[in-house]
């Protein structure tokens, strides 16, 4: 009797150290420092860009194809893009600065994205109105 006493002793004893130590190595692997594994999110965003082939252009707007689904924009060369899985497509005018986001697939420059470039603003001088000369000091 003794004897089976000590046996089922001996194995819940072994199996709790067993356990404890199991628990802690899933709590090891799981804590590890945010900031030594995790990159900022502007890089992953950019990291998934690079991999997915996503390109960007800019330039004029030149044309557009309605029935071809493609547009024309003239930067430092001329590049034709199709606009087939555009969601939204603004109007454009000729002329007009675009950006567009882009992949290259079976030989064409397939848009993701087309939007109208932000204006920058003219020189700041020229927007303020000349300062008024200082008026005499009375005596």
């Amino acid at each position: 009797m003794k004897k089976a006493l000590m046996i089922v002793l001996a194995i819940l004893i072994s199996v709790a150290f067993v356990t404890t130590v199991l628990a802690q190595d899933k709590k090891a692997a799981t804590d590890k420092p945010a900031a030594a594994t995790d990159k900022p999110v502007k890089e992953k965003v950019a990291e998934k860009a690079k991999k997915a082939g996503v390109k960007k252009f800019a330039g004029d707007f030149v044309s557009m194809d309605a029935a071809a689904k493609t547009i024309v924009v003239k930067g430092e060369t001329e590049m034709t893009f199709d606009v087939s899985k555009v969601k939204k497509m603004a109007k454009f005018a000729a002329g007009d600065k675009v950006n567009v986001v882009y992949t290259e697939a079976d030989g064409k420059n397939v848009a993701k994205a087309v939007t109208k470039a932000k204006e920058k603003k003219e020189k700041k001088a020229e927007e303020k109105p000349a300062e008024k000369p200082a008026a005499p000091v009375k005596k």
